[in-house]
């Protein structure tokens, strides 16, 4: 049971920041050619639902919202929340040993 969920979160992670990264491109490109955006809540709703990652890849790569206030400021604050997530459950993984004991653990 582990390895399958394990596969499906990794399936999620890549599904969702490819996902987010197609979102900003398409965004730049709209931007280019006068059409109809994105709005910046969905863009910053892709990155909080795990996103992050191909978000800040695209605003890099194809410089896009780099400067643009408060989108920057919302994506560092998502990222460091998920980081900071992300320290809580490799500690808790290390403290209890596997994830069904994090999860007794939590659930009790």
């Amino acid at each position: 049971m582990s390895g399958q969920f394990t596969i499906g979160v990794i399936g999620y992670v890549l599904a969702v920041n490819l996902l987010a990264y197609a979102a900003m491109a398409s965004d730049k490109s709209r931007a280019r050619n006068s059409l109809q955006r994105i709005p910046e809540s969905t863009l910053l709703t892709l990155a909080m639902i795990g996103g992050s990652i191909g978000t800040v890849i695209a605003q890099q790569t194809i410089r896009h919202k780099t400067r643009k206030e408060p989108f920057r400021s919302t994506l560092v604050g998502i990222v460091l929340l998920q980081l900071l997530a992300l320290i809580a459950l490799i500690v808790g993984l290390l403290t209890t040993g596997s994830p069904e004991a994090l999860w007794q653990f939590l659930a009790s």
